[in-house]
């Protein structure tokens, strides 16, 4: 065991509400006369300099034991069989957190069957707790009380080296969860980690074995690499690893120069983690899109990539529109307006300017048609949107009856209001009573 004391910059570990309220955890268990840390990621995140997400808390008390030190009321045994307890915030608090804490029986886990959680858990030591971790960087403790990192497995060396590697034998690790070869790329890319060749040669061995993985935790490890600006480094990773042909075999098709390009060009592309809704800047439907847009067919979304990462109707539908309209936005001073003003009022119109911007930048286009859908987009609605000269109850009322001439008649009308060549409801009406003369209105 290496037994870092004063830790540099300790301090970034007690900053935030979560913080305090891990801190007030731990304090109450030591207390009690038990033995309690700050565990793993938030250790590790800490030491790199950067913001920890969470505070999880790994201790020697059993489940039983935490709920008795804090209560019932307080306590929610979501995984005590595998010595997981939450524990709710307390109230008042200048600290307090609005979220539970996770709180941790130290254990070694038996087999894994399923390749994803162990058959059996035995409660023990912090020793034996971080054995059965997954990478050394992971394995770290943190005693705020004491101020000292306590690593059992060379992970500050780890961390200072930049090197990701297994707690153990690699392929014990990888047999337990399948998940962690691909959380191996993940970290080694939003870290900017090397990983260890041994390692990395398990990885290679066991890659076919990801597909006993469900689609929904691949997709979810694949959602942070899209969005990270290290992901031309994180898709080398996963081809490196053999990884790519079960999570991304598209990659073969793959134009990196163009996927480089757009990275580079569209205003800092995926410096920021979103949720995928959407309402963020860089979020994955946009990394979706410029994905499949740098791939030899970027027609759409491939059906085999949307089950294989259990993309979202809302994820699949935002970058769908992105492939089909980029190009029309990008080229928007040289259509119709009737052909560009239907997809700016679309909803999805912010990830397809978005596409449009970057695929402009890539490739060093003329970027006059962008800018023109973009001004095009700060118009009052009634300029951009302006109601319809006629609907289908005016038409009916000029004797046209429903059906596909009527249709077409209303989709002719639009857009020559569109293109400013009907100004009035009367030249509407004029208009269309010459169209209905025509073989083919």
């Amino acid at each position: 065991m290496v037994d870092h004391k004063n830790l540099e910059n300790a301090h970034r570990f007690l900053r935030g509400p979560e913080a305090t309220e891990a801190l007030r955890i731990i304090s109450e268990l030591h207390a009690a006369g038990f033995t309690a840390y700050m565990a793993g990621g938030c250790v590790r995140d800490a030491m790199l300099g950067n913001p920890p997400k969470d505070y999880d808390v790994a201790t020697d008390a059993t489940p039983d034991a935490i709920r008795d030190v804090f209560g019932k009321r307080k306590t929610l045994a979501f995984g005590a069989s595998f010595g997981v307890m939450a524990v709710l915030p307390s109230r008042g608090g200048r600290g307090s957190s609005a979220e539970p804490t996770e709180v941790a029986t130290f254990r070694s886990d038996g087999q894994y069957s399923d390749g994803r959680r162990p058959d059996s858990v035995h409660f023990g030591d912090a020793e034996h707790d971080v054995l059965r971790r997954d990478f050394t960087i992971n394995g770290l403790f943190y005693d705020p009380l004491a101020d000292r990192v306590i690593d059992f497995v060379g992970g500050v060396d780890d961390l200072k080296r930049g090197l990701l590697r297994t707690i153990g034998k690699p392929v014990d690790r990888f047999a337990e969860d399948k998940l962690r070869m691909l959380r191996a790329v993940r970290f080694a890319t939003t870290m900017a980690f090397k990983i260890d060749p041994d390692t990395q040669a398990a990885i290679i061995h066991h890659a076919a074995d990801i597909t006993q993985v469900s689609g929904e935790r691949i997709g979810a490890e694949m959602r942070r690499v899209m969005v990270h600006p290290n992901l031309l480094q994180g898709l080398r990773h996963l081809q490196s690893c053999g990884l790519d042909q079960q999570v991304f075999p598209e990659l073969n098709s793959l134009n990196w120069d163009l996927l480089r390009g757009m990275r580079k060009g569209a205003e800092g592309w995926g410096m920021r983690e979103e949720s995928g809704d959407g309402s963020g800047r860089w979020n994955v439907p946009r990394s979706l899109a410029a994905f499949v847009s740098s791939l030899e067919d970027p027609s759409s979304v491939p059906l085999s990539l949307i089950d294989r990462w259990r993309l979202s109707n809302l994820e699949v539908r935002m970058a769908d529109s992105a492939l089909r309209h980029w190009q029309a936005i990008a080229t928007a001073d040289q259509q119709k307006w009737s052909t560009v003003q239907p997809i700016l009022i679309d909803r999805d119109i912010d990830t397809i300017l978005w596409l449009a911007d970057a695929r402009v930048a890539a490739e060093q286009l003329d970027s006059v048609g962008v800018e023109k859908a973009r001004e095009a987009l700060g118009w009052p609605t009634e300029r951009l949107d302006p109601p319809p000269l006629l609907n289908g109850d005016d038409l009916r009322q000029l004797g046209i009856p429903g059906g596909p001439e009527l249709g077409r008649l209303l989709k002719r009308t639009r857009e020559a209001q569109l293109n400013r060549e009907l100004q009035t409801r009367e030249e509407a009406e004029k208009t269309i009573e010459k169209w209905r003369k025509t073989v083919d209105p």
